[in-house]
């Protein structure tokens, strides 16, 4: 389970980036009962509106950001941060590991820093190193991150990477009905109910959304999934997959929003 209390290696916030945040925020509205929060406003004047963005917020807390997709070629996508204490400290070991850095280390004022890369395959991921905000405040409830998961060709390369970076431990499953094998993900130092995501092998050819390369995306709780998927298609998304049953875990369905972002929505069973 994703907590708030944000121990290293754990995801701590997401943002979306996308073409057009008036319809990304009118779409997570309706699907997920999503308020959003402009702070079009304290990005001062004359920024111009590649600074659009701000908040999503469920019962008043923050649950996610969002902002203008700006990056030439970039695919509309949600970004996975996970807390380190040190982001610099972090990049250091990203690049020992093999991967890019897309970002570099930055203060964003006084509520924390960020940096953001690509894995050796071209996963992207970020990291938050707290100041005043430590992340999200709102998790693992109805409308909120509930978990995370990395679709990838290389199951074993990316196990060693993120092991490298993070510290994290991993425990294999098999997918029921020879789905193939399920990586769970647990941080550094904490017990397996603290498990906050997975990782799935894939052939490249079912990665077309990000060309064949890996990526991660955020698995929303929701408390019927079937209602969930209905509103995604009302709103002009769509519905790689399901809604299906998965034994132990819920009902759940793997949906795209209208610009192609991809995140699932998940009905948690009771056990």
């Amino acid at each position: 389970m994703i907590t708030t209390d944000f121990d290293p290696g754990s995801p701590c916030w997401i943002d979306l980036g996308s073409p057009d945040v008036p319809a990304a925020a009118a779409f997570y509205g309706a699907v997920l009962g999503w308020e959003y929060e402009s702070m079009g406003e304290d990005m001062g004047e004359g920024e111009g509106e590649d600074m659009e963005g701000g908040m999503f917020r469920k019962d008043g807390k923050i649950v996610a950001g969002l902002g203008k997709l700006t990056e030439a070629g970039a695919r509309s996508a949600w970004m996975i941060y996970f807390s380190v204490t040190d982001a610099d400290a972090a990049t250091r070991a990203v690049e020992r590991a093999g991967g890019t850095v897309r970002v570099a280390p930055t203060d964003l004022d006084e509520w924390g820093r960020m940096a953001q890369y690509s894995d050796p395959l071209g996963g992207q991921f970020a990291v938050w190193q707290p100041g005043t905000s430590k992340g999200v405040d709102l998790v693992d409830k109805p409308g909120s991150l509930s978990w995370t998961e990395l679709y990838t060709s290389d199951a074993s390369a990316a196990k060693d990477f993120y092991g490298g970076v993070f510290g994290w431990r991993f425990s294999d499953m098999e997918v029921p009905g020879g789905g193939g094998t399920y990586s769970l993900i647990t941080p550094a130092g904490l017990p397996e109910e603290r498990m906050h995501g997975g990782i799935m092998e894939l052939p490249a050819e079912h990665l077309a959304l990000a060309n064949g390369r890996p990526y991660w995306h955020p698995v929303f709780a929701v408390t019927d999934c079937d209602a969930a998927v209905a509103k995604v298609t009302e709103n002009g998304g769509s519905v790689q997959m399901g809604p299906e049953d998965a034994e132990g875990v819920g009902r759940l369905a793997v949906c795209l929003d209208p610009a192609n972002a991809d995140f699932v929505v998940l009905a948690p069973s009771d056990s």
